[in-house]
């Protein structure tokens, strides 16, 4: 499973919605030109809080006075989305355009309930970020765009910091390790809080060293959890996890970090922008004290890899309206509307040059270069069973850092993975 650390940018993890239940019943197919969809209504599913107020007036006035059309947003919840989805694509009259999650895009490819989008693609996609758009590819095929897309950053105690003698923030992993000694030595506060199965962040290391951790075996998918640069990867989390008093049994919902964070005496956290929202509502006084930074790499150029967390748009392949959704598609994922939902919403957009959108959002600004090496976890129907609960990766990471060498840890749940992996998708 080949997972391409090039340039571009990915809200933990895992973002999915859906498109609509057509209106008429009508065929735009060869309908075109101002005004050519007159009378119809394209209907799109969004998940809650992905399309921000300007941006969806904006969008709609835009797309009616093109088209002639109408444009309806539905927004979704997220419990039960993916049965939604699923149920919806399935049925005679589907959603027409739909936003569902990065990673679970293949799997909805798979069933053959999403259009090939290959020609839109070659039109207007060709300078989408190879990485961000890896997740929208299916058999070679293209179905999806992509859409938008967050990834974790350091998340700090200023004043924690500035009693231990630091000044600035780290640019390499080594640097960041030595700000988390001094931290250790110089005051009582907790250096970083990290437990011991913060998996995202796990994830994003492997991505960093270039690791798999799934591979093909004949006509299926096995662990490749025992390879080298999957052990090297946890022997960075290893040291990480050594300046942490958080238990290495639990992940960074149990208790929530930002929580712990919150309390004033934790140097770092590792998370998304929102948890820094989460900390002041349980501490306001820390506000004036939050900063972040770009996860450090092995050297300054290179940022750590990340788990890119973020949104797809598809069509649904059995929606009337085909002609229709892609113009939907062409104007939201144009340079205007693409790059006001970055700038609104304060995520990372599809393509790297509109970045600078960003400036000024300082959560955006710190997540955006790491961006650049962060892939997501393998794009495969079959993987979303590995991670079920209870997740045997998860198992893995307790187990090294409760002593066992990652190659005996890894054979101690492989079994557990490959038999997950061979599920009926």
């Amino acid at each position: 499973m080949k997972r391409k650390l090039i340039a571009a940018v990915g809200v933990a993890g895992m973002l999915m919605s859906v498109a609509a239940c057509g209106g008429d019943d009508g065929d735009s197919g060869e309908k075109a030109g101002a005004d050519g969809f007159k009378g119809e209504t394209l209907t799109v599913w969004a998940m809650d809080g992905s399309t921000p107020p300007g941006w969806t007036k904006d969008l709609t006035a835009a797309f009616e006075k093109k088209t002639g059309a109408k444009l309806k947003f539905e927004t979704q919840k997220w419990d039960g989305i993916q049965q939604k989805i699923t149920t919806a694509l399935s049925e005679s009259t589907p959603p027409d355009v739909i936003e569902v999650g990065n990673t679970q895009t293949p799997a909805y490819a798979a069933t053959g309930g999403l259009a090939d989008l290959s020609d839109l693609k070659s039109e207007i996609g060709t300078d989408w970020a190879e990485n961000l758009n890896e997740s929208a590819v299916f058999d070679g095929k293209q179905y999806a765009a992509p859409w938008y897309f967050a990834n974790r950053v350091v998340i700090y105690n200023k004043k924690v910091w500035a009693d231990a003698g630091i000044k600035g923030t780290p640019k390499t992993r080594d640097e960041f390790f030595d700000a988390l000694e001094t931290i250790e030595k110089k005051t009582d506060a907790e250096p970083m809080y990290l437990p011991g199965q913060n998996w995202y962040f796990f994830d994003g290391l492997t991505i960093g060293q270039g690791a798999d951790l799934v591979k093909k075996e004949g006509d299926k998918y096995v662990s490749n959890l025992s390879d080298p640069k999957v052990a090297a990867a946890m022997e960075i989390y290893k040291k990480y996890q050594s300046f942490s008093k958080a238990p290495k049994d639990k992940d960074e919902a149990t208790p929530q970090q930002a929580e712990v964070f919150a309390k004033g005496n934790v140097g770092a956290i590792v998370g998304m922008g929102w948890e820094a929202g989460t900390a002041i509502a349980a501490n306001k006084k820390i506000e004036k004290d939050i900063g972040y930074f770009t996860i450090p790499g092995e050297s300054a150029d290179k940022p750590e890899g990340v788990f890119l967390g973020g949104s797809n748009l598809a069509v649904a392949a059995g929606s009337k309206k085909q002609e229709l959704a892609k113009e939907f598609l062409k104007m939201a994922l144009n340079d205007k509307f693409e790059g006001a939902l970055a700038k609104e919403n304060g995520v990372i957009p599809n393509k790297e040059s509109l970045n600078s959108v960003l400036v000024g959002n300082v959560v955006a600004e710190a997540a955006a270069p790491a961006a650049a090496q962060g892939g997501t976890t393998p794009l495969i129907p079959e993987w979303a069973a590995v991670e079920n609960t209870p997740n045997p990766i998860k198992t893995y990471m307790t187990a090294v850092l409760k002593g066992k060498s990652p190659a005996d840890a890894a054979e101690q749940v492989e079994a557990e993975i490959n038999k997950r992996l061979s599920q009926s998708s």
